[in-house]
């Protein structure tokens, strides 16, 4: 082993653990390690950067806009209601139908992407069939795991695959690659997951959010905001008078948080939003936020210093408010800007349109009191107060934060719904002329967003954003690692103690092996990075065996999608808390449906992509 190698090898094993532990993000990991290898000498700053320039990169980010716009369309919802009409009052076939539909949405788009958008279908789905939301969660997750093993462009580990086969010289795998296998493997799952819900936890108590749409009440209680519902009249002799909210800066000099402003009588009253350079008057009644055990005040010393008279709790402010002020229930995506932001923070993000009355992690209300302070985390639920027009326009939004549940008092309302068609038609046309190989698939990809945006389904400036940097950014930066190791002799020596390991086994034995270790260490990094490092390993194998690489890059890009077993990944995490999942709940279901999915993909791979 020589120094060169030892050198990658350490900083693999430093960004592994930092993957291990997230600590820090996964991109920034990636970012670190295309800094770092350079200095090893063993590739240039030119090589650690080309990743920049790859075809592969530029479809993975058209791809991102191609599916936002067709949530902003409404398309999957409207595949939720379809659902929703043909299952009836049948379990089983509504369970069919979700995976299926889940399945074949998700082989054109990101797999987070897809979960993002069913997360409230599904929770609509239950609520309309008295379901507990546990019951569909994992198995559409399982099936939005699944559907990247339904096409090329499915997810980016199969990209990343497809781009270490094509780096030796292979022609590449086609779009519809991917179906003969996926397509099996959705269906063994579906028939697992019919005996499997069994398994899962059955409804709870909480049946009123389940059975009908929630109401404000339901969240004031839920979120136990009657016990913060401290409301003060601002006096004409009141010190806080004349100056801006920015200048008082309540919370960090008093630890008093002002949530909404209520100004005027009659119907002439109105409910302002806490813009910094919002000024009091008196008259003004403001509804606060305030732990008076931390800041030492009582309600009435806090009347004499700040000149306001307390007004009587009532409990149901928000519910007599209902026709100013609007609620919505949203849940924090993996790719939110808002995650390690503090809920101050956060709302400074937002403009102070909207703001954090409530917030729940792993199904249990956090503390009221020093909610501003609360760190946000994946998986949070959040509770938003505001305006109802800008609670209207975040319901076609997926990237930020995943609407949950809207209130009874908010009729329902589809984003975009009027171009739902040409999406439809433009995601047809793409899948067309990606599978006819007419032209390259990122040309065909880019086709799809310059129509998505010539028909309005989707904004210029919500296309950029729909783009998810930091994925890119993680398969950039740890596509060098592959060159590194090749150049060092890492990965033939790899290769060498893989089929050393099996000894004269054969293929199918090396081929169970790498499905194995793909599986394991994806349950300590991200799919993409895990491709990344194992597609090389693979396809030497297939080299040192005499056999053809198509079948080991194959194997190695379904077990990367196979991440069934712990709620690290994003697509579980994203669901463990909408389903009220624990940790052992994904073992005992996931791991059969792995050494299921690992049988089938052993027995078919070589039976459909010949050894030699």
């Amino acid at each position: 082993m020589t120094l060169d190698l030892i050198l990658v090898l350490l900083l693999l094993g430093t960004a592994v653990l930092m993957f291990a532990i997230n600590r820090p993000p996964a991109d920034a990991v990636a970012m670190l390690m295309m800094l770092a290898l350079p200095f090893t000498g063993v590739i240039s700053v030119q090589e650690s950067l080309v990743g920049f320039s790859n075809p592969n990169i530029i479809l993975i980010a058209a791809m991102f806009v191609i599916g936002d716009a067709l949530a902003r369309t409404g398309v999957a919802r409207s595949i939720g209601d379809w659902i929703t009409r043909h299952a009836g009052n049948s379990r089983w076939r509504l369970l069919v139908m979700l995976m299926l539909a889940v399945g074949l949405l998700g082989s054109t788009m990101s797999t987070t992407g897809v979960v993002a958008i069913f997360i409230p279908i599904v929770l609509r789905i239950a609520s309309q069939q008295g379901l507990a939301p546990g019951q569909l969660m994992m198995p559409m997750a399982y099936a939005a795991l699944i559907s990247g093993m339904m096409t090329l462009v499915a997810t980016s580990s199969n990209l990343v695959v497809n781009y270490e086969l094509t780096r030796t010289g292979a022609d590449g795998f086609h779009f519809f690659s991917f179906t003969a296998f996926g397509l099996p493997i959705l269906l063994v799952a579906t028939l697992y997951m019919l005996l499997a819900q069994r398994w899962l936890r059955p409804a709870d108590s909480t049946s009123a959010r389940r059975r009908h749409r929630p109401n404000l009440m339901q969240w004031v209680e839920r979120y136990r905001l009657a016990e913060r519902e401290y409301r003060v009249r601002v006096r004409p002799d009141s010190p806080l008078l004349g100056k801006t909210l920015r200048e008082l800066d309540l919370t960090r000099t008093t630890g008093i948080r002002i949530i909404l402003i209520e100004r005027g009588v009659g119907r002439s009253r109105q409910l302002l939003r806490r813009r910094p350079k919002r000024m009091l008057q008196a008259g003004d009644v403001l509804l606060i936020d305030v732990d008076l055990e931390r800041t030492q005040l009582d309600l009435d010393e806090m009347g004499r210093r700040y000149g306001v008279d307390i007004l009587p709790q009532t409990g149901r402010y928000f519910v007599d408010k209902s026709q100013a002020v609007g609620m919505l229930e949203v849940m924090i995506p993996e790719s939110s800007r808002f995650i390690g932001k503090t809920v101050a923070e956060a709302e400074q993000l937002t403009g102070y349109e909207l703001t954090v009355v409530g917030m729940r992690r792993a199904s249990e209300a956090l503390e009221p009191h020093g909610l501003r302070e609360q760190r946000i985390q994946v998986g949070d639920t959040v509770l938003l107060a505001g305006p109802w027009k800008t609670i209207r326009r975040l319901q076609g939004e997926t990237g930020d934060l995943i609407v949950l549940n809207l209130p009874r008092e908010l009729d329902e309302y589809l984003p975009g719904a009027k171009r739902a068609p040409y999406a439809v038609l433009t995601l047809l046309l793409v899948v067309v002329l990606m599978a006819t190989g007419v032209v390259a698939n990122v040309q065909a990809a880019l086709i799809g967003c310059v129509l998505m945006v010539f028909f309005r389904c989707i904004s210029l400036e919500k296309a950029y954003k729909s783009i998810q940097l930091k994925t890119l950014v993680l398969i950039v930066g740890m596509m060098p690692f592959a060159l590194a190791l090749e150049r060092t002799g890492g990965v033939t020596m790899a290769a060498d103690a893989l089929t050393y390991a099996v000894g004269d086994a054969g293929p199918y034995a090396v081929m169970a092996l790498l499905f194995a270790i793909t599986v394991v260490l994806g349950l300590f990094i991200v799919n993409t990075a895990n491709a990344l490092l194992l597609a090389p390993v693979g396809l030497a194998v297939a080299e040192a065996l005499g056999a053809s690489p198509y079948p080991f890059a194959m194997i190695i890009a379904l077990a990367a999608s196979t991440g069934f077993m712990t709620p690290i990944s994003p697509v579980n995490t994203m669901v463990a808390t909408a389903g009220n999942y624990r940790f052992v709940d994904f073992i005992r279901i996931g791991l059969p449906l792995t050494l299921l999915t690992m049988a089938i993909s052993v027995l078919m791979v070589p039976w459909l992509l010949p050894l030699y």
